[in-house]
């Protein structure tokens, strides 16, 4: 009987120091429990870890030299024009839609009132996208530019592209439409970057405003 429970023993042991476990260290719940584990479910008592080595202080990604954690106006300017010419279609297909309802309303639904409404959505649509996209397009290549030539990233380089686009997109229609444009580039960009920046002139966090 206690050559069998001394084999059995010797087995466990070896068994023990095959897998990892006859040497690890013990912690005792007081000891575990004073260990943070951001994001972590409660480690079982059973796992064969130190606790210590699970604790992160690092960043999780790795970034080349020289990038930056956040998408520059290069990389964003797909996502704006792309937005920009999705957004325009959409509106304008429903204003498309509104104006073919109103000029076809003394018509019976037939297949030629269809075709007019139909009409008038996709040529709406493509006019709307059409001047969003080019609105957007002309605000990316100003603030990649204003970017390049200052060297510098802030809300003056977004100030002074949506100047810039907005005297450019009227410009055709002389100086005084061209001042105009700038104006409403003027406020809405500083618009943009007033918002951008409330939590900080404010001093208040982004967290304590939804309560």
């Amino acid at each position: 009987m206690d050559n069998n429970s001394q084999g059995s023993g010797g087995l466990k042991g070896g068994l023990g120091g095959l897998f990892g476990g006859g040497g690890a260290p013990e912690y005792s719940n007081s000891e575990l429990a004073g260990v943070p584990l951001t994001g972590m479910s409660p480690l079982s008592p059973y796992l064969n870890v130190d606790p210590r080595f699970l604790v992160q202080d690092t960043d999780e990604f790795i970034l080349p030299t020289g990038a930056n954690k956040t998408r520059g106006r290069f990389e964003l300017a797909f996502f704006t024009i792309g937005g920009s010419c999705m957004t325009g279609a959409s509106l304008g297909a429903l204003n498309g839609l509104r104006m073919g309802l109103k000029e076809t309303r003394d018509m019976a639904w037939s297949k030629p009132r269809n075709v007019q409404i139909l009409n008038m959505v996709t040529r709406q649509g493509a006019s709307w996208a059409n001047s969003l996209g080019s609105v957007a397009l002309l605000y990316s290549a100003f603030g990649v530019a204003i970017e390049k030539a200052r060297g510098a990233e802030d809300d003056i380089n977004t100030v002074a592209a949506g100047t810039l686009t907005g005297m450019l997109f009227k410009s055709s229609g002389g100086l005084k439409s061209a001042a105009r444009g700038g104006l409403v580039g003027l406020a809405v960009s500083g618009a943009y970057a007033l918002y951008n920046n409330w939590d900080h002139l404010t001093g208040s966090s982004p967290s304590s405003r939804l309560y």
